[in-house]
């Protein structure tokens, strides 16, 4: 019995290496392979901000320094306490930036989808052909709009998205940053995404840019009001419409500090449940997938003997070569690949508590807002 555990987490690790849309090897980034754009479309970047005076600045700095012809900036302050709008206001210095004041929270609303529908509603006023959907801890490098506007048009995407460098200076990031940025690509092979004839879909909310015409055709932000993970329940929207495209980069980057495992936690288990759809048996089948996949190979390979420890020293090893793409980009240690199984046992725990905390009626909490509560239960929209 033993030795088929062992095997079957051998037979596993091959799989996703050989044969999961190379998802672990990176190569979809928007420094390779770029095209070059004949003309510059118009572009309104769409910023939501709840409470985030300490970003805010640096982020509408960064868009205003782009070298990007007729950009328009509009922020929707959603019912900041901090000075949010008067932060991005002094950043702004009366240069290109429209800041609106969101209305209350709608019932069968998430905070940000909703923030976000008040933005693209005046976006739209100025016939963008795109819309740069874009959070407030997002700083882009000078050339960075550019080069995903030119992508966009190259493959004439509906949906162009960037996974953003997230910030990897605490021991807490440097741990558990990686692995987030590794499952999401083992969860959504971005080679996968890009393909016309896969059903994958997926983006990441830091940086997606959107034609216009296509989100409101297909149904505008309406279609995925009470979505958590809104950036790929929009992917999913998008992906019916035309073809989408996500990859890494260098050059958008998030300011947001997770200087703390508590904050890396409550990241987790804010919208844990909600990817696996709130459902019980597939809660079920992830914990013990996890467990099959990340921590039978190192139990094995440290206390098993004979066939079953060589197969679980190497699916140990073929994991821990697994994550070293994701921790070059990083420009970590790449003996952080060792300690894959770990982290993911902190992950699969709190997914677990992400289920409990839902069934408590505490469901995706962000800044004071309750947006999963239990189905039949009422969502605060304080």
């Amino acid at each position: 019995m033993i030795e088929i555990v062992a095997l079957f987490a051998l037979a596993v690790w091959i799989y996703l290496l050989a044969a999961r849309g190379g998802f672990w090897l990176g190569r979809e980034r928007d420094d390779r392979g770029e095209p070059a754009a004949a003309a510059w479309p118009a572009v309104v970047a769409v910023i939501p901000a709840r409470d985030e005076a300490a970003t805010i600045g640096r982020t509408v700095q960064s868009l205003l320094a782009q070298d990007y012809p007729g950009l328009g900036i509009v922020l929707v302050d959603d019912g900041s306490s901090d000075g949010t709008a008067a932060a991005a206001e002094q950043a702004a210095a009366g240069r290109g930036l429209t800041v609106l004041k969101g209305e209350p929270l709608p019932a069968g609303w998430t905070g940000k989808v909703w923030a976000q529908k008040q933005g693209v509603a005046t976006a739209l006023v100025k016939a963008p052909r795109y819309l740069l959907l874009t959070d407030a801890d997002i700083v882009y490098a000078p050339g960075a709009l550019k080069r995903l506007v030119a992508r966009a048009e190259h493959g004439r995407y509906a949906l162009t998205s960037l996974m953003v460098k997230l910030r990897c200076e605490s021991l807490a990031e440097r741990a558990f940053i990686p692995a987030f940025v590794f499952f999401f690509q083992m969860l959504y092979p971005f080679a996968w995404v890009g393909r016309s004839d896969h059903a994958t879909a997926a983006a990441a909310g830091g940086c997606m840019l959107a034609r216009a015409d296509i989100l409101e055709e297909s149904g505008g932000l309406d279609r995925i009001r009470e979505a958590l993970i809104d950036d790929c329940a929009l992917a999913r929207q998008l992906k019916a419409e035309g073809p989408i495209w996500l990859g890494l980069t260098d050059n958008v980057q998030s300011i947001r500090a997770y200087d703390r495992l508590d904050a890396i936690r409550g990241m987790v288990v804010r919208s844990a449940y909600a990817q696996l759809d709130y459902s019980p048996l597939q809660l079920a089948g992830t914990v013990i997938g996890m467990a099959l996949t990340f921590l039978a190979a190192p139990l094995l390979a440290i206390f098993a003997h004979g066939t079953a420890a060589w197969a679980g020293a190497a699916a140990w090893l073929m994991m821990a070569v697994a994550l070293q793409p994701t921790l070059r980009l990083y420009r970590l240690n790449p003996l952080w690949g060792l300690a894959l199984p770990v982290i993911a046992l902190a992950y699969t725990i709190w997914t677990v508590e992400s289920a409990l905390q839902y069934l408590r009626g505490r469901g995706g909490q962000w800044k004071g807002r309750v947006q999963a509560s239990p189905r039949g239960a009422p969502r605060s929209a304080s």
